[in-house]
């Protein structure tokens, strides 16, 4: 039996350096961008706290990124958390993540990056027919036309992933460089920015959930760590590289914003009493684009959520096929295809369940739900480094963190910190997660029996 099983299909280890990176960027950069600058300046108000709220949460994603490179690449698995997690406090944490990521938090993901996308479209294609219909009938075609595509061989939906990554970064440097050099300043805003502060502690954690929502996506690369050659090297320097470039990236962005817009204008932006209003993106780019800008942006926000949706349809797959591996979900999950070496029937079943997510319209509500114990698990599997650091088990060759322990310590207090502050100001979603999360514990004990 021991020699049969040797020769069933496996991973393999076919994601290169550049192509773990796109992965990354691509994944963080979706739609906060270009939407998020509005939350954030209601709760801020001027652009100087607004660019702290940025620089900081990109410094606290550099500090996870940096403590989960070391973690991967001891532990290059596949499942990401779900495998940390099970290595440093036990099949049960492992389990009760992996219920979290597959039942709501990658398939809400993709359920939303495929409405935003087709959501955006309407501007575009509105004379194909009634807008819910269409908007609906496009979501569900992106998820189904990638989650295909990432039946293929693994290279392609790689390579389709450094494509789109390499557009959205070319977009935002393209729109913020014609923002400032074409686009209409007036000094009285500047100095009106900086002396409208409104602060308090509590708005600054929430405008630190807005700007982490933005970022979050570099603990994605992890959950292909068997996939990726000389893990060891490829795992830091693509979570580094990848979470630093995404901080210029928005800071610069944010900047060109607040370059031709008053504070006024950022924050009545996509705004939910305000169905009509545009998103402060838009609203930047039509200062030197015109009525142009809204089409040029529109493509543009297309093209980042496509993007970030097929980053999360990659990864978000090897988080249930890890957990069939290990005998905690249904087994075919845990099955490589012979041919393309990828977990097929684990994609498949997550793209159904995103399809389902995205025609009920509760993929916002159940995300919503679940952040807060997303950031509680951030922080948990970080722990692990205290743990897992000196264990035998770690693979020859990984990489340490030259600000150990002060990193990792750093950014769990903060992600704990952050959690304390959103379910004091959000109860009620914090205990409907921490149930929604709760349901997976008779499955654990059922599966971990058998």
């Amino acid at each position: 039996m021991k020699k049969a099983q040797s020769h069933l299909p496996a991973l393999n280890r076919t994601l290169g350096q550049w192509q773990a990176s796109a992965i990354v960027v691509g994944s963080i950069i979706g739609t906060g961008i270009f939407l998020k600058a509005a939350t954030m300046t209601q709760l801020m108000g001027s652009l100087g706290l607004v660019s702290l709220v940025w620089i900081i949460a990109g410094l606290l994603s550099y500090a996870g990124a940096l403590t989960y490179a070391e973690l991967s690449s001891a532990y290059p698995e596949s499942g990401g958390e779900y495998a940390l997690l099970k290595h440093g406090w036990g099949r049960l944490p492992g389990f009760l993540y992996g219920w979290m990521r597959f039942w709501i938090a990658s398939p809400g993901s993709i359920a939303a990056y495929a409405v935003g996308a087709a959501t955006f479209s309407k501007s575009i294609f509105k004379s194909l027919g009634p807008d819910h219909d269409y908007s609906t009938v496009l979501a569900l075609s992106l998820i189904a036309f990638f989650t295909l595509l990432n039946c293929l061989q693994l290279k392609w939906g790689a390579r389709t992933q450094t494509a789109l990554t390499f557009l959205k970064v070319l977009i935002i440097i393209g729109l913020s460089l014609g923002i400032f050099i074409f686009g209409e300043h007036h000094t009285e805003i500047a100095i009106a920015n900086l002396q409208t502060p409104t602060w308090s502690l509590s708005n600054f954690g929430l405008a630190m959930i807005a700007a982490l929502w933005a970022y979050d996506g570099w603990n994605n690369l992890p959950m292909v760590g068997a996939e990726i050659k000389e893990p060891q090297k490829n795992i830091p320097r693509a979570l580094g590289w990848g979470v630093f470039i995404c901080i210029l990236l928005y800071v610069f962005a944010n900047y060109s914003y607040f370059y031709v817009l008053t504070p006024e204008q950022i924050q009545s932006a996509n705004s939910r009493l305000h169905p009509e209003a545009l998103p402060v993106a838009t609203l930047a780019a039509q200062s030197f684009l015109g009525d142009v800008g809204i089409p040029v942006l529109t493509i543009a926000f297309i093209i980042s959520a496509v993007g970030a949706m097929n980053g999360s349809i990659l990864t978000g797959a090897r988080v249930p096929y890890a957990m069939a591996k290990d005998g905690l979900f249904w087994k075919r999950l845990g099955q490589v295809e012979s041919h393309s070496h990828v977990p097929v029937w684990a994609v498949l079943t997550q793209g159904a369940w995103a399809m389902i997510l995205a025609s009920s319209g509760t993929f916002d509500q159940l995300t919503d739900y679940v952040v807060v114990a997303s950031w509680l698990f951030y922080a948990i599997t970080a722990a692990t480094i205290f743990k897992l650091r000196d264990h035998s088990g770690v693979a020859a060759g990984a990489f340490k963190i030259k600000g150990y322990p002060y990193v990792p310590i750093a950014f769990i207090l903060v992600s704990l910190g952050l959690t304390a502050n959103s379910l004091w100001r959000n109860p009620t979603e914090g205990l409907i997660g921490a149930g929604l999360i709760g349901l997976g514990l008779p499955v654990y004990y059922f599966l971990n029996k058998k």
